[in-house]
């Protein structure tokens, strides 16, 4: 029987494992043992991408959304949510402000929002793209038709983000509506490597009825896809959704998570996620201390920010920019790594 740490070794050796090994060594993991891994993952972190944090300007622009994923704040049916749009022009100012401020990338997340369609997705775009030709443009904004996804790329939007959350399709079910499943979902991240998009997928850890196995099976599946980026998170309950009672997922099983992507796709971009700041006040530090190399503060104009509340206590959500990112710097130093400005893209090819 190959125990936890030999399992680790294999892993960092071969960058794969079965579905049975991960799942054993998911259920089986300590505190050594995750001290073990991180050290590996900083190892191979260091050996691509050195000491440095890629910053990437997250911009909010709408919180209305088609969708009823029962686990999300900004949900159809949340009634109680505070919805807005920023116009194109207020996109603008917030890349320019983040241009100002050092970032080389912008991250446009948003709801499904059905004002923004396929023609205005393109021309906020185009208008990016051509006031910043040197930035990286990255969307994050959901399933869309491969024809669409074509158009924004020809646009000129290089990255996409799009998690999966989960691959299990059971477990997709029990977190989403009947509209939406785990097969379409996926179907459009290969949509999206085939267009030539640097791609970035993801999974919530500890989301309600998630099993060690679930897990294993999202590792295979990060494994067939090889993303450019994998963004994974705690799941955080929001009180307006059937989940609110739900317990928040782990910061624990989220560091070791993000240790075993590292090892398993070394030159892949992996984020520290807000989230992870959101539950640990040093969650982003211990992030890249478990091979993370990516931070996305939040370029939003500030009066909108408490309101992309996908779960409760987000962090950042007052902040101005230009202090979110000067404090992300020194939270970073803190722990022996630098923030650079750089488009930082994937090594993942």
């Amino acid at each position: 029987m190959t125990g936890p740490k030999e399992l680790i070794d294999k892993l960092h050796k071969n960058q794969e494992l079965s579905l049975e090994e991960w799942t054993e060594l998911i259920k089986n993991r300590t505190p050594e043992l995750s001290e073990y891994l991180f050290e590996l993952a900083r190892e191979e972190r260091h050996k691509y991408y050195g000491h440095d944090v890629y910053v990437r300007g997250l911009i909010e622009f709408t919180n209305y959304c088609r969708n009823d994923c029962l686990y999300c704040g900004i949900r159809k049916s949340n009634a109680a949510a505070h919805r807005y749009r920023l116009d194109e022009d207020t996109i603008l100012r917030c890349c320019q402000e983040g241009y100002d401020l050092g970032f080389r990338t912008f991250v446009l997340q948003g709801g499904e929002d059905g004002y923004f369609t396929e023609e205005r997705i393109i021309h906020i775009v185009r208008r990016i793209r051509e006031h910043f030709p040197q930035c990286a443009i990255t969307l994050s904004i959901g399933e869309w038709k491969k024809d669409s996804y074509q158009a924004f790329f020809d646009a000129g939007a290089d990255r996409y983000l799009l998690r999966h959350e989960t691959y299990n399709p059971e477990h997709y079910a029990k977190l989403h509506p009947p509209i939406l499943s785990a097969a379409h979902r996926q179907q459009c991240l290969w949509d999206l490597k085939d267009i030539g998009y640097q791609v970035g997928t993801g999974f919530m850890v500890g989301a309600p009825f998630q099993t060690p196995e679930y897990l294993a099976e999202d590792m295979q599946f990060l494994k067939e896809l090889n993303p450019h980026m994998v963004g994974i998170g705690p799941f955080i309950p929001h009180h307006d959704t059937p989940f609110a009672d739900q317990p928040a997922g782990t910061l624990e099983l989220t560091l070791f998570m993000l240790g075993l992507i590292r090892l398993m796709l070394p030159k892949v971009l992996l984020p520290a996620t807000t989230a992870l700041g959101t539950i640990h006040p040093k969650g982003r530090e211990l992030g890249i201390l478990a091979g993370a190399n990516v931070v996305m503060p939040n370029l939003s104009p500030t009066e909108v920010r408490k309101d992309y509340l996908l779960y409760d206590n987000k962090i950042c959500t007052g902040d101005e920019s230009a202090q979110c990112r000067h404090c992300l710097e020194r939270r970073m130093t803190s722990v022996g790594y630098q923030v650079v400005t750089s488009r930082g893209d994937s090594l993942n090819i």
